[in-house]
């Protein structure tokens, strides 16, 4: 044992041998300087990189807040606690409306009357340090930075309650460093200002927490606690609080109803209730309840609580609040966007700069206390809205397959017609009044100024004929072809049809315009197309235009790749009222701060489109719509008389019914149509009817209220430069004489600088001859006796207006009387070559009648009279009364045929003769008349013999010639 302690002993004094020896202690040393060195080098570059990365830091920082100004504790209190200062609307001359809509309801509350486990509750769960930090954790920026500059799919986030709060109250939620670097400056600034108790009342207020029972938004913990539990924020209990306290992290998905104010199905319920559990665990974490209470408060059933959905509150004016809402954030917009140096156009071209301004501007108009001033006229809105609502021919609802936004369920629901109108002052472009929709509760979309729709033809004035007439390409009197043509590229079959499915000739552009025919109005639009005539629509305010809608032939009859909303086509059809100029439609008047300062005017900026003689003429075209035209059963509708002019449409399968009309102070446009686009075709009442019917009824109570401005006494004013010119129907030029012949000269107005000026060529001399009911172009053999007057349409004229391809020429004829003389070089008939069938003849007393031949070439009927020697006495022309006033004598009568043949002559008859029958005895019974008999006048002649029997080898019986008179012989 001993020997084993010494040598244990000996091999300790070895180690430290080592250690104490000289160069061992040399190497330690030298060894221990270079590693000290080292450390300091790394500490050295360690402090230096970390002091410039921390100066490179506040350098980025202090560059994205320097725009940031520097804001007083008056200013912050203003934009954090005075967010009950809603600004209030008006109606037109200063008439009070209310306080601005808004679907979110909230309600102020004082910390003091709220409980504290939900206190507890948002303090645990947003920010478990609130009571330590001044503003900002910087370890939860610089975690948030780190997960945002390594894009970790990790984001924790790092906004305490004071950032939450400055980002609610006075920044946007736009996601950028710069609006994070705001954010941080002005919460520290903020935790200077005020005192916690202060800023945590602040953001109990201002928090976004879902929707209530009645499906509206809700924000502050007072509208929450009574929109979901049906109590006050003081009464809350446990699960409750925190419930709502989970509610900011996802408002609409952890809410639990839907927005129709139902409960929403359990497993959209769950995400909800498994937030509720989470708040409870940090409550738990933190201290601020035990293990009972976590326990017993986790195992709640909270849906039990939920209240029971309540009606959405009745509002007299949902509609008009929220767009005078929308229209005002628009120009709120634009106004502090100028404020700050930009311009117009900047934020139009910067979607992330319009947003940030959208938002401000929407913050401004709910904190600012603004006097929004509109330009609807109360009266007239209240009365067109009682209208609409008493209004019985909308049509039947429709069944439609619906999917649920939440719930992603397919359903059945029946649909109603919609109607959207608005009504607009001409000279100033102030929306006097408009009729949103049926019913708000079932549908928010406000149809009169933002449903997009197609316009059907009420599109004809606006891109075919005003733009036609102003390139001087087309006048109202303009011939235009109503046939079947195929006017589609690569398409054979007939494009486009009428909407009647019918066609009527050569029209003028007047006529085709009131009848609402859309060939016509194709094959004008064909013919500008290439000059881009839906830049006029851009000038006349249509937003919605895409690339195809300037070259795609079926944009002149209102299909459209989008289409545009009523307002907009309404607007459009002032212009004409405004002499050609589009003068912008607006409602907001004028914005005034609480301080009696007006920070917005609007001001009348006219756009010159239409030269006004062009506005005059389309005006004029358009008047005979309402006189004569496809709206000719309004003016009877109506209460009063004025000088309107306007348009009905039809979208394409019945989808839309529309009419705009304008007199010299107001444009009123009404649609009609489903939301799901379907025919409006039904039983009863056309669709058209139940259109114009309504529009009728809400000019009506429009005139009951404001008659002056509703029906002025005035008339649409004639510019200068209109003349009144006469013209040839067929080809709008000069009236030729052969046109004078026709009858066919008519006048109308044309811009001085678009007159005619050269003469009608459209009409060629000749000769027609009538068969059946119809004309064929005489033969050089045809019998003048039979041969009519007429004037044939130039070939070459034809090919102008249709085209080489349109080969069936008859129909560019009118089927009117007038038109009676004109034919077509297509309308011949070929002689058959043989003489015509006989005809049968009658006489009672001397009226002569006889059958038709039954030859289709037959153009006329030879009258005949005589024995030996017979002689004609009447040519009848075929599609006349076939009928003869016959004296004293023997008469027969032949049919001739187109190549001058005659037809053997039918049986003899007598005229003038008066047989007396002998006296009847009653006591005998009536013995009947043999009608073979020869000698008895009027019996039927043996089968190929006429009355009187033929001797052998001679032709056609006695006294009857072998041949016809000539027919050129006068009786």
């Amino acid at each position: 044992m001993v020997e084993k302690l010494q040598a244990l002993i000996e091999k300790v004094k070895s180690v430290l041998n080592i250690f104490t020896h000289k160069r061992t202690v040399k190497s330690a040393r030298i060894t221990y300087q270079v590693v000290w060195n080292l450390l300091l080098l790394v500490l050295t570059v360690v402090i230096l990189g970390g002091s410039f990365a921390t100066g490179v830091g506040a350098g980025y920082f202090a560059s994205l807040v320097k725009d940031e100004p520097v804001r007083s504790y008056d200013s912050m209190k203003k934009d954090i606690y005075n967010y009950t200062e809603t600004s209030e609307l008006y109606f037109s001359d200063n008439v009070y409306l209310g306080k601005l809509h808004t679907d979110l309801e909230r309600e102020e509350v004082k910390l003091d009357d709220v409980s504290n486990d939900l206190v507890n509750a948002v303090v645990a769960t947003e920010d478990e340090y609130f009571y330590k930090h001044k503003g900002v954790v910087p370890k939860a920026v610089f975690r948030a930075v780190f997960q945002e500059v390594t894009n970790s799919a990790v984001q924790s986030g790092g906004s305490t309650l004071t950032q939450q709060l400055i980002k609610n109250q006075i920044l946007t939620n736009e996601v950028s460093f710069q609006r994070k670097a705001n954010e941080i400056l002005l919460a520290l600034r903020l935790e200077k200002f005020f005192d916690k108790k202060d800023i945590l009342e602040a953001y109990l207020n201002v928090s976004t927490l879902g929707r209530n029972s009645s499906g509206r938004n809700i924000a502050g913990v007072q509208a929450a606690a009574k929109g979901i539990f049906g109590k006050k924020a003081s009464d809350l209990t446990l699960p409750q609080a925190a419930f709502i306290a989970g509610l900011p992290q996802s408002p609409f998905g952890y809410t639990p109803f839907t927005r129709e104010g139902t409960i929403k199905e359990p497993q959209y319920l769950e995400p909800g209730l498994t937030r509720m559990k989470t708040v409870l665990k940090r409550m738990f974490d933190g201290g601020y309840i035990n293990e009972h209470e976590y326990a017993q408060a986790s195992a709640y059933d909270i849906k039990k609580d939920f209240i029971k959905p309540v009606a959405n509150p009745l509002e007299k004016y949902p509609w008009l609040t929220v767009e005078i809402e929308k229209r005002s954030i628009e120009v709120l917009t634009t106004v502090l966007a100028k404020n700050d140096g930009i311009s117009e156009k900047e934020l139009k071209n910067d979607d992330n700069l319009a947003y940030k301004y959208q938002i401000l501007a929407r913050n401004a108009l709910r904190q600012n206390g603004y006097q929004i001033h509109s330009t609807i006229d109360k009266k007239i809105y209240d009365a067109m809205q009682k209208v609409k609502d008493n209004y019985q021919y909308y049509g039947p609802d429709k069944p439609q397959e619906k999917k649920d936004p939440e719930t992603g369920e397919i359903k059945t629901v029946m649909e109603p017609a919609e109607v959207g109108a608005e009504l607009i002052e001409n000279k100033t472009g102030k929306i006097i009044s408009f009729v949103a929709g049926r019913n708000y509760d079932d549908q928010q979309l406000n149809h009169a100024t933002s449903a997009i729709r197609q316009n059907g033809s009420t599109m004809k004035p606006l891109l075919v004929y005003a733009p036609a007439i102003e390139l001087g390409k087309a006048a109202p009197g303009t011939p235009l072809p109503n046939v079947a043509l195929s006017l589609a590229p690569g398409r054979s079959d007939p494009w486009p049809q009428n909407y009647d499915y019918r066609y009527s000739g050569l029209v003028s552009a007047r006529y085709a315009l009131a009848k609402s025919y859309n060939v016509p109005a194709v094959k004008l639009y064909k013919s500008i197309v290439d000059q881009r005539p839906a830049t006029y629509l851009e000038k006349m305010g249509f937003t919605s235009l895409r690339k195809d809608d300037y070259t795609n032939l079926a944009t002149s009859i209102g299909s459209m790749t989008n289409g545009v909303t009523i307002e907009e086509n309404t607007n459009a059809f002032s212009t004409f009222a405004n002499d050609g100029k589009f003068i912008d439609a607006y409602m907001i008047d004028k914005i005034v701060d609480k301080n009696g300062k007006v920070i917005y005017q609007h001001e009348v900026k006219p756009v010159n489109v239409f030269k006004p003689q062009t506005a005059y003429l389309t005006i004029d075209m358009m008047r005979d719509v309402v006189k004569m035209g496809t709206a000719a059963g309004v003016r009877s509708k109506l209460n009063f008389s004025a000088d309107w002019a306007g348009k009905t449409g039809t979208g394409n399968q019945y989808i839309d019914s529309w009419f705009v009309a304008s007199n010299p102070n107001v444009t009123f446009g009404l649609w009609r149509g489903y939301d799901t686009p379907k025919s409006l075709q039904t039983s009863g009442m056309s669709y058209s009817s139940r259109t114009n019917n309504l529009w009728a009824q809400l000019m009506n109570a429009a005139y009951k209220i404001k008659p002056d401005l509703i029906a002025p006494k005035k008339t649409f004013k004639m510019p200068k430069g209109i003349v009144q010119r006469s013209y040839c129907a067929v080809s709008g030029m000069l009236p030729s004489e052969a046109c004078s012949k026709a009858g066919l000269i008519e006048s109308d107005y044309f811009n001085v600088n678009n007159v005619p000026t050269r003469v009608d060529d459209s009409l060629i001399e000749g000769k027609y001859v009538m068969v059946g009911d119809k004309k064929y172009l005489a033969l050089d053999s045809t019998p003048k006796e039979f041969a009519q007057f007429g004037l044939i349409l130039n070939p070459d004229f034809i090919k102008r207006i249709v085209g080489s391809n349109f080969h069936n020429y008859r129909q560019l004829i009118p089927q009117k009387e007038r038109w009676g003389k004109i034919l077509v070089s297509s309308a011949k008939m070929s002689d058959n070559g043989k003489n015509p069938d006989s005809v049968s003849l009658k006489v009672e007393g001397n009226t002569l009648t006889w059958s038709a031949s039954g030859d289709n070439d037959v153009v006329g009927y030879r009258v005949y009279q005589g024995g030996l020697v017979s002689a004609k006495v009447d040519s009848v022309i075929n599609g006349s009364k076939r009928s003869f006033q016959a004296g004293t004598g023997t008469y027969y009568v032949t049919a001739v045929d187109i190549a001058g043949r005659e037809s053997a002559p039918s049986n003899l008859v007598e005229a003038g003769v008066i047989v007396t029958p002998p006296p009847v005895d009653p006591t005998k019974p009536a013995v009947p008349k043999d009608p073979a008999k020869p000698g008895v006048p009027n019996s039927p002649a043996k089968p190929g013999v006429p009355n009187s029997p033929a001797k052998p080898g001679v032709p056609n019986g006695p006294n009857v010639p072998t041949k016809p008179t000539d027919p050129t012989t006068t009786p």
